[in-house]
């Protein structure tokens, strides 16, 4: 992690104004598969390596990115001509990352070791020549499974997610799993932190969850007064274990997860993953599983399940009055990648929720972000989702990290 000194310096000297590509008025987005009565404008392009998105009460767009641009790490993007389009670009914060969050004046913002805050002004902007509060550093980074995502509460705590750069905590040399896996004193699960105490490390904070061995989305529900958490699940069985599953079985297997946490939940990794055909906790092969062994923990079950591989990158409770009364408080997640066996990604889920509670099963909501036929593809993938946001106004923004692309998707059929 940087010095405060070399913020200073850094912040000053990456001070870029520009323009996304997409400077004219916003264009109409026909390729995505909505439902009816909602379409999907695109509002900035060419923005860099996007991760997730945050939307100040001015409806500006705060977006942070995997990849520098032009030396900076997050952009504000705003609509300088009111015509709905993302027009002005102003980049500061020289590191990678993926987490970002408005709350309570400030901006919170990750790295991939740890997170920072900027003070916004009477304008919900970054003043450029502030130097930003180191508020948690020296969190574990081993470039594999290393996005920091953060949530904040209603009593000012911090919540950030530490993937796990191991698989499956297996021992060197062998297959088999470590006894107790003690990776996860620092990784796989998911650490709460103060939101105004500067320099926190590990030992300052609370391990709140563990056993979960990459969440990427993950979001504060003030309806439920709890976290929810996506999981990226597991790799193969079938390299290290073909006598007890095949290779289509690794294509299906395990689930990708959503978990409502509380203080001290355990989701299992490594010593367990989820079966979403069983519908059942299954022991790790690597812990003397076989694919049927049902886990005898007192480990949480999910609280929705995926198919596999779809990757999901962000999560968002959805609390606005555009769009119809099914979509109220329901859960919009973003996948980042695809089901090869079921031959489907790269889209916007949804799921329904009653008295904070899933209602119902999960929808495609947005669809053919790949701009291909993943059943017989003939060119490159054109966007993957990874950011979700809700406007003032109750639209959903959607960011994309392989062009940069944001999407705005608004409804205005009948209620």
């Amino acid at each position: 992690m940087l010095s405060v000194a070399a913020y200073i310096v850094s912040i000053t000297a990456c001070n870029n104004n520009s323009r996304p590509e997409n400077n004219g008025a916003p264009r109409q987005d026909t390729t995505l598969k909505l439902p009816d009565g909602f379409s999907a404008t695109v509002v900035a392009d060419s923005v860099g390596r996007l991760r997730h998105i945050a939307i100040n009460t001015n409806g500006e767009v705060y977006a942070k990115l995997s990849a520098l641009k032009d030396g900076n790490g997050i952009y504000l993007l705003s609509d300088t001509d009111k015509n709905g389009s993302l027009d002005k670009a102003v980049g500061f914060g020289d590191y990678p990352g993926t987490g970002i969050a408005i709350n309570n004046g400030y901006l919170y913002s990750a790295s991939n070791s740890g997170v920072m805050r900027y003070k916004l002004n009477e304008k919900q902007e970054v003043n450029i020549s502030d130097t930003p509060e180191v508020i948690v550093e020296g969190l574990v980074d081993k470039g594999r499974d290393n996005s920091k995502s953060i949530a904040i509460d209603g009593q000012d705590n911090l919540y950030v997610t530490v993937g796990s750069y191991s698989d499956a905590c297996r021992q060197e040399g062998s297959g088999m799993g470590i006894a107790g896996c003690p990776l996860l004193d620092s990784v796989a699960g998911v650490w709460k932190f103060k939101t105004d105490k500067l320099h926190q490390h590990y030992s300052d904070g609370v391990r709140y969850a563990t056993g979960i061995k990459n969440a990427v989305g993950i979001v504060w529900n003030d309806k439920t007064n709890s976290l929810f958490a996506t999981q990226h699940g597991r790799g193969k069985f079938d390299d290290k274990f073909p006598q007890y599953y095949t290779a289509k079985q690794s294509a299906e297997l395990p689930a990708e997860t959503i978990y409502e946490l509380h203080q001290g939940s355990d989701a299992g990794w490594p010593f367990i993953y989820y079966d979403q055909f069983q519908k059942k906790q299954i022991v790790a092969p690597e812990y003397g599983g076989d694919g049927k062994k049902e886990s005898t923990g007192k480990f949480q079950d999910p609280a929705i399940a995926f198919p596999a591989h779809l990757a999901p990158d962000d999560l968002l409770f959805y609390t606005g009055d555009m769009f119809p009364a099914k979509y109220k408080n329901g859960a919009f997640i973003a996948f980042h990648g695809q089901s090869t066996a079921l031959k489907q990604g790269y889209l916007v889920a949804f799921v329904p929720f009653k008295d904070g509670k899933p209602s119902g099963p999960w929808e495609i909501f947005a669809d053919n972000f790949a701009g291909e036929d993943l059943n017989n593809p003939k060119g490159p993938i054109q966007h993957r989702p990874t950011g979700l946001a809700q406007a003032p106004d109750g639209s959903l923004y959607v960011a994309d990290d392989l062009k940069g692309t944001i999407f705005r998707i608004a409804y205005s059929g009948k209620k």
